[in-house]
C-alpha cells in the first residue's frame, strides 16, 4: 500500500507539515552556521551572490599584480644597492687619483709607481662594471644595464608605470658610458700610465669621477621616486584588495549569533512539533482499547 493511500487526520497532517518546514529551516541554519555565509549559491540570493562573485575576482587579480609591484619594488632595491656600491667604488679611485698626484709631487712620472697605481684603478674599473653590468639584476632584470619594464596597477592595465634604467658601466677613466667614454659592459678600454702622468690628466680622470658621481645621483633619484611610487601604489592595492573582500563578506556573510539564536529556536519548534503531532495521533490511537 502505498503512502498516500494512508489516510492522516487534519490536525496530524497540519503538524506533519509543520515539521517538514521546521527540518528545511534548520538545514538551512546549519549550513550558514557551517559555512559562515547567508547566501552560498545563486538560488539564495542571486543579486548579492553575484555581486560578492565579482568582488573576489578583482580582488584576485589584484593580488595578482601586487606580486608583480613587489617584484618591481625589489628591482629598483637592486639597482638601489648597485648604486651604492658604484658611489662607494669611485671613492676609491679617487683614492687612486691622489696617490698619482702625490707621486708626480714627489717627481715619480713612471715606472713602478704610476703602473701599480693604473693596475689598481683597471682593478676597480672592472669592479664597477661587475657590479653594473652583472650583479645588479634581480630576476634577469637589471636597470643598471638600461632594462626597462612596466608595471600594471589594475587588472585593466589601464593604469601603469614603465621603469627604465640606465647604463652605468664604466669608463677606462672611472666614468659612466652615459656620460660618455668607450668601455665595454665588460671593462675594457684600460687605463694607462700615460694618461695620469701629468696634472692636467688626472684632472681630467678626476672630473670624469665627478661626473659620474653626479649622474649617480641624478638616476638614484629617479630609482628612489619611482620607488616611492611602487610603494604607495603596493599599499593601495592591499587597501583595495581588502574594501573588496570586507563588501563581499558583508554581501553573503551570515550573522552568527543570529543563527545561533535561530537553530535554537528551530530545535525548540521541533521538540513541540514532535510532542503536537503525539497529542494528535492520540485520539487515532485510543481506538487500540478496543481491542
Amino acid at each position: 500500500m502505498a503512502m498516500n493511500d494512508i489516510t492522516l487526520t487534519s490536525a496530524m497532517r497540519a503538524n506533519l507539515v509543520s515539521l517538514q518546514a521546521t527540518a528545511e529551516q534548520m538545514a538551512t541554519t546549519q549550513q550558514r552556521l557551517s559555512t559562515g555565509k547567508k547566501v552560498n549559491s545563486a538560488l539564495d540570493n542571486p543579486a548579492s551572490f553575484f555581486a560578492a562573485q565579482g568582488y573576489t575576482q578583482r580582488a584576485g587579480l589584484l593580488n595578482g599584480l601586487k606580486d608583480n609591484i613587489g617584484d618591481g619594488v625589489q628591482m629598483i632595491k637592486a639597482a638601489n644597492n648597485g648604486v651604492t656600491a658604484l658611489t662607494s667604488l669611485i671613492e676609491n679611485l679617487r683614492g687612486q687619483l691622489s696617490q698619482a698626484r702625490a707621486a708626480l709631487g714627489e717627481g715619480t712620472t713612471s715606472g713602478a709607481s704610476l703602473t701599480s697605481i693604473a693596475t689598481q684603478y683597471n682593478s676597480i674599473i672592472k669592479q664597477m662594471n661587475n657590479v653594473s653590468q652583472v650583479d645588479a639584476q634581480y630576476k634577469g632584470i637589471n636597470f643598471l644595464k638600461s632594462d626597462s619594464i612596466t608595471v600594471n596597477f589594475n587588472e585593466l592595465a589601464s593604469t601603469s608605470l614603465t621603469l627604465s634604467g640606465f647604463n652605468a658601466a664604466a669608463t677606462a677613466t672611472g666614468g659612466l658610458a652615459i656620460v660618455g667614454g668607450s668601455a665595454t659592459a665588460t671593462g675594457t678600454g684600460a687605463l694607462t700610465t700615460a694618461e695620469i702622468d701629468t696634472t692636467a690628466e688626472i684632472q681630467t680622470a678626476e672630473d670624469s669621477l665627478n661626473t659620474a658621481l653626479a649622474t649617480l645621483r641624478t638616476e638614484s633619484s629617479k630609482l628612489s621616486n619611482n620607488l616611492s611610487i611602487m610603494t604607495v601604489r603596493q599599499q593601495f592595492i592591499t587597501d583595495m584588495v581588502n574594501t573588496l573582500t570586507d563588501g563581499a563578506n558583508k554581501l553573503v556573510a551570515a550573522d552568527q549569533n543570529e543563527e545561533g539564536a535561530n537553530m535554537l529556536m528551530l530545535q525548540t519548534r521541533t521538540s513541540l512539533g514532535t510532542t503536537s503531532l503525539s497529542l494528535a495521533s492520540q485520539a487515532a490511537q485510543s481506538i487500540l482499547r478496543l481491542f
